[in-house]
């Protein structure tokens, strides 16, 4: 899947501070649907799967998405990556990253799993978390190939 067709660079931002879960998902929520690929009613949706299950993953990484009961809110697939060096308390974790994802059909899948390797990587999450720049940052993430 190339880089293009899920992450755009401008859904890549890179904060100094920190955010409250909600304004995490917030974010992620209002990226993805500057991407046109949900609409607003997807944070709705985000907030369903975590109350059914945490999409903390570890290494400092979340990936909040929505449930299968609101795939109507999701119109196309993109990805959206943002770092805050202040971290997000997700729910008793800290988060570094956190990448929203909406996938149209089966696509999700497949970045959810690209996502994945590349965080079980620690060498490579070093260099994500040393990027300077939100223009840094996606060069590593397509550089990866994550998206």
């Amino acid at each position: 899947m190339a880089s293009s067709s899920v992450l755009a660079p401008e859904a890549v931002r890179i904060h100094p501070g920190s955010a409250t879960r909600d304004q995490a998902m917030q974010e992620a929520t209002d990226l993805l649907v500057a991407a046109g690929a949900v609409t607003p009613a997807y944070y709705d949706a985000m907030q369903d799967r975590e109350r059914t299950v945490s999409t903390f993953m570890g290494n400092g990484l979340a990936i909040p998405h929505g449930t299968n009961d609101t795939k109507d809110t999701v119109l196309g697939s993109a990805l959206t990556f943002v770092r805050y060096d202040g971290g997000v308390d997700w729910d008793g974790q800290q988060a570094t990253f956190v990448v929203g994802i909406a996938g149209k059909g089966g696509e999700h899948l497949e970045i959810l799993s690209s996502i994945a390797i590349l965080f079980s990587d620690d060498a490579e999450v070093a260099k994500l978390r040393a990027a300077e720049t939100p223009e840094q940052l996606f060069a590593l993430i397509s550089a990866a190939g994550a998206v």
